[in-house]
């Protein structure tokens, strides 16, 4: 079973949108076992995604079709899909009906032109799921290569094949689409393709080598696996989100592929050690807030260079977990590593676990918050305040984070972020990480936690705004190593 990918819509071809959905339907294919030899990208011009649709059931025994299924002049997709099969369009009252109701559920007049979206090539069904008014189609068509569609009943050429083929059509908006393919594509390719195995995946995420660092590390392992054929390992560079390592597995049920992944888990993971900070979906501000959730403690961050990128990342991770929404399925208080479990939420309580961050750009502000006359923050005297841009600077502001947000941990960045202060010592780029946390005493089923303030300097490549968005995922993570007594 080959299937092929087209998405229409100009703004594509413009750079206007990113074609994620694309490379997600990539994703899903390859785990649910189906080959995919092609993307296409069309504009919406009738001709040319006729001609792309032509092409694809030319070569693909399935063809994905996504976007152009919108109410306005330019989303002609269904238009297309008919004139390929020769099949008129007639109207859906079940799903005129629903996208009135839609309308009516949020107090809206509905525009005559959304029926435009209920209307469906005769032959094509549509898919149950339908989150917005943009119905998906199931068409499966009779196909002759180089000739085209053959009608229920009709003659072939004399010695021509008859091709089964099907086309499913989705939306673009991502949410739409993914919830369409989960729901009954990716299921009905499996069916038509006759897989009877189950391949299911899980995503180790890396954080602190590269890519090929990774490889190497790993390239032992790697050639037994290529002996062995099931699981699989792929790399998958995600920036500022780290290095992921994606194990697949098939197995006759769901139970065997998924233990095959947790044996080969075990095997990476003593490979890699503290390098792998979360899985699936979870990210760095998850794993750190389910680590302090475990511990009872509490965040507060000061950031200089990194402008409120740390404040936002975790009160966003924050706000998903405790509403149970987080990718992963990371919640508050979850155990280790959050890692997508059924358990039920726990009572985080008050205050949150992120207290809150200060951005500190001007030097008013800094001096303010080294200064103001506590001795925790500056031991030596509010006159010898260091350099922020050093370790001792960066330690002084994550003292100053803990004070000041009334945290029981304190997190801050600082870097040399001005070409014109760099030196030979601490060139552009460098950036200092600091953690402080405070003596907690034990209380119920917690454990009693020492005090201890810990500072890195590191070396970051790139131009300011990479020197920013690797500053603050390195300090997340040097707070989870702390927090795991890994460093």
């Amino acid at each position: 079973m080959k299937t092929e990918i087209v998405a229409v819509g100009t703004e594509l071809l413009l750079g206007q949108i990113v074609d994620t959905n694309s490379s997600w339907m990539g994703e899903q294919l390859a785990l649910a076992g189906i080959d995919s030899h092609y993307q296409t990208k069309v504009g919406d011009n009738p001709d040319r995604i006729e001609d792309a649709f032509r092409l694809a059931l030319d070569r693909s025994d399935a063809v994905i079709v996504c976007g152009g299924l919108g109410p306005t002049q330019d989303d002609i997709t269904r238009e297309v899909l008919a004139s390929v099969m020769e099949v008129d369009l007639v109207l859906d009252e079940r799903i005129a009906e629903r996208i009135r109701s839609m309308f009516a559920n949020r107090h809206r007049s509905m525009p005559e032109n959304n029926l435009r979206q209920a209307m469906v090539p005769v032959g094509a069904t549509p898919i149950p799921q339908q989150p917005g008014t943009a119905p998906g189609l199931v068409a499966p068509i009779r196909w002759v290569r180089g000739v085209g569609a053959i009608g229920e009943g009709a003659a072939a050429p004399e010695g021509a094949e008859v091709l089964d083929r099907v086309v499913y059509v989705v939306p673009g908006v991502p949410y739409e689409m993914r919830e369409m393919l989960n729901g009954t594509v990716l299921g009905d390719l499996q069916r038509r393709a006759g897989l009877t195995a189950t391949i299911e995946s899980r995503v180790l995420r890396t954080w602190g080598q590269s890519e090929s660092g990774l490889a190497e590390m790993l390239a032992g392992r790697i050639e037994e696996l290529d002996e062995v054929g099931n699981p699989t390992l792929a790399f998958l560079a995600s920036g500022i989100e780290g290095i992921k390592v994606r194990i697949t597995a098939k197995g006759a049920d769901s139970a065997e592929a998924w233990s095959l992944i947790d044996a080969e888990q075990d095997k990476l993971e003593a490979l890699l050690g503290d390098l792998v900070f979360a899985y699936d979906d979870d990210n760095m501000e998850t794993a750190v807030l389910a680590e302090l959730g475990q511990l009872g403690l509490t965040l507060g961050v000061a950031e200089t260079i990194t402008g409120g990128r740390m404040a936002n990342r975790l009160s966003s991770a924050e706000a998903a977990m405790r509403s149970g929404t987080a990718p992963g399925g990371a919640r508050l208080g979850d155990p280790g590593l959050a890692s997508g479990s059924d358990d039920t939420a726990s009572d985080v309580g008050d205050p949150r676990t992120f207290a809150g961050g200060i951005v500190a750009r001007s030097e008013h502000l800094i001096d303010y918050l080294l200064r103001a006359g506590s001795s925790e923050v500056s031991p030596l005297g509010d006159d010898l305040v260091p350099p922020v841009a050093s370790a001792a600077g960066a330690e002084a502001l994550a003292r100053a984070a803990r004070l000041r947000t009334g945290a029981s941990v304190g997190l801050a960045v600082t870097a040399i972020e001005d070409r014109a202060a760099a030196t030979p010592e601490h060139p552009f780029g460098t950036a200092f990480l600091a953690v402080s946390i405070s003596a907690q005493p034990a209380r119920g089923d917690l454990g009693a936690v020492a005090h201890r303030d810990q500072a890195d300097e590191i070396r970051l490549p790139g131009d300011r705004e990479r020197l920013a968005d690797y500053s603050a995922i390195s300090a997340l993570n040097l707070l989870r190593l702390i927090l795991q007594d890994r460093r």
